[in-house]
């Protein structure tokens, strides 16, 4: 089969199963959106920003496991794309963006829309290409999706010079089935001694913590986590990105840990003996001051990934290698051991426990006149079954909905964590509802976030794409509101939004339903409606209480066990 550069690069996309590309066309990939227009099997999404095609590419990637595609052109379309590539790497998102460059004799010149995409995106990409000779398009394209999805995954940009996809250039087209690379080859298994060594210390623990990340969903391990908390019967906590890794709703789970985490997750943290980590990187927003951390705990770490493996916390025993293997030999060990666990003393523990959890760290006024964002969240969650797929924005209301929306299962909720993103719940519901299209699909999200991407409204008119909007409007940048309270002395520099668009006009200029919520009473009524309206997408502006905060927090240098509540507690008698 004799193939252009740019027919190779369709084909590759094509043999690699890609359902959707999402793009926006320019100067420098033209040649590409032509060979595209003669192909019928997977489907360009055009949106209005390219920095909306990576993140809807990025959701539709966390929502199904599958890797997610973007093309852009050259200079200004590479450049803004460069914000969802490090949002995706933060998060190790598998994904291809493939981006376009000027024609090779110019690279270096200053030629019109030339950036150093290369250069540019280093620093946040897993890995990045640039293809000099046609010869190497189709290895190249298969090298990025492999090394996208496996070990800890993330997004690749291959950058294509305009001439090597003339299409008067054609050679033939040969696409691998497999690829090596001999500087990269992930581990899979962990090490059996290490993880005997973990089994044994767990086993040993009498104030025993389950720690789980992203990294368990991402690895698909979240039925093996499930069933080794339960052979073990200790407390598990999730990170923000390892939210439905564990149900939920499951008595053994303590709730999120770290900044805005449960009382009683972050103070079994703290007085914890031994903590089996699992897919986790040690986040500062999940550490608190390190020197602090978890001051008893042994820790064993368990992650695909060996640079993040005692980078920020030692581990006592490191185990590297996949979630799902590694479980599986840990839950093989704990059911073939002799060794009793000290049940009077898990006793005693979860004894503690459910002390800390009396404390009730996420009350908040139920007989308040104004809508609280966290009733409005708690009313989501029953309308819809707690089955809904949830993305969100950045900020207050995203920690509301981390807290009061309880996941039961892995890849529904969709959010920015590590780059902490605004504007990145619009596109990604709408990366979630094209690979999705019967699940309801809701983007929460605050009158800040939702303007930065708000034009891809016209996007999801074009897809018919009915995702439900739940803005929790409080007239504030909510969180940046929040801070100023409580570290600046309620200097409120900036963060007050003076001019707000009519945000109900605003969606029925794109052809959108929307509605104004004013009244407590109102909420769930209107939940109910706009869920009713199968296909539509409804924009729902929540009018709240624009003094509310975030509780529990962990303000910046202080320690799990020191947590800012909204009712102060006698600590001594918990």
């Amino acid at each position: 089969m004799e193939l252009s550069g740019g027919e190779i690069v369709v084909q590759s996309l094509i043999d690699e199963g890609v359902e959707f590309l999402f793009g926006y066309p320019g100067g420098a990939v033209l040649h590409l959106y032509d060979a595209i227009f003669h192909q019928k099997t997977f489907k360009h999404i055009l949106v209005r920003h390219e920095q909306a095609a990576v993140h809807a590419a990025d959701a539709y990637a966390r929502s199904t496991g599958k890797p997610g595609v973007v093309l852009v052109t050259s200079g200004p379309g590479a450049t803004n794309a460069v914000t969802g590539i490090a949002t995706a790497h933060l998060d190790s998102i598998p994904m291809v963006v493939i981006s376009g460059q000027v024609g090779t004799p110019v690279i270096g010149s200053d030629a019109f829309q030339e950036v150093d995409m290369v250069g540019i995106t280093r620093p946040c990409v897993k890995h990045n290409f640039l293809v000099k000779n046609i010869n190497d398009l189709a290895e190249t394209m298969k090298k990025a999706f492999h090394v996208a999805t496996t070990g800890r995954p993330g997004p690749v940009v291959v950058d294509i010079p305009k001439d090597i996809t003339d299409p008067s250039i054609k050679i033939s087209y040969h696409y691998p089935k497999e690829i090596s690379m001999r500087s990269y080859n992930p581990v899979i298994k962990g090490h059996t001694g290490q993880i005997k060594k973990g089994v044994d210390l767990l086993l040993s623990a009498k104030r025993p913590m389950v720690y789980a990340g992203g990294g368990v969903i991402l690895g698909e391990g979240s039925a093996e986590l499930t069933e080794f908390v339960k052979l073990v019967g200790y407390p598990v906590t999730n990170t923000l990105m390892g939210l439905g890794g564990y149900p939920a709703t499951d008595e053994q789970f303590v709730g999120m840990l770290g900044m805005h985490g449960t009382y009683e997750a972050n103070m079994a943290m703290h007085e914890s003996d031994v903590i089996v980590a699992i897919g986790v990187r040690f986040d500062d927003r999940v550490t608190g001051k390190l020197d602090e951390f978890c001051p008893y705990a042994k820790i064993v770490h368990i992650d695909i990934d060996p640079s993040s493996i005692s980078k920020t916390v030692k581990a006592d025993v490191p185990i590297v290698g996949q979630v799902v293997p590694v479980l599986k030999e840990m839950i093989a060990l704990i059911k073939q051991s002799s060794v009793a666990r000290d049940e009077k003393a898990l006793d005693a523990w979860w004894n503690q426990i459910n002390k800390w959890r009396k404390v009730n760290s996420l009350e908040y006024d139920r007989d308040s006149d104004v809508i609280k964002p966290q009733y409005v969240v708690e009313q989501l969650y029953q309308v819809t079954k707690g089955d809904a797929y949830i993305t969100s924005d950045v900020g207050q209301h995203q920690m509301f909905a981390a807290q009061f929306y309880h996941f039961d299962k892995p890849r529904r909720w969709i959010n920015s964590g590590g780059l902490g993103t605004m504007g990145f719940g619009l596109p990604a519901a709408l990366g979630v509802k094209l690979a999705h299209p019967d699940a309801d699909v809701a983007c929460i999200t605050g009158e800040a976030s939702i303007q930065m991407c708000i034009q891809e409204l016209a996007t999801a008119t074009q897809y018919r794409t009915p995702v439900k909007v739940i803005n929790l409007n409080n007239r504030y940048m909510g969180m940046v509101r929040q801070w100023q309270e409580f570290s600046y002395q309620s200097r409120y520099s900036e963060s007050y939004m003076d001019t707000i668009p009519d945000f109900v006009k605003l969606a029925e200029a794109y052809g959108h339903v929307g509605m104004q919520i004013k009244k407590t009473e109102d909420v769930r009524p209107a939940l109910e409606e706009a869920f009713a309206m199968k296909d539509k997408l409804v924009f729902m502006d929540f009018l709240t209480d624009r003094t509310e905060n975030v509780f529990p927090m962990i303000e910046a240098g202080k320690s799990h066990h020191d947590m800012k509540l909204r009712t102060p507690i006698d600590k001594e008698s918990t």
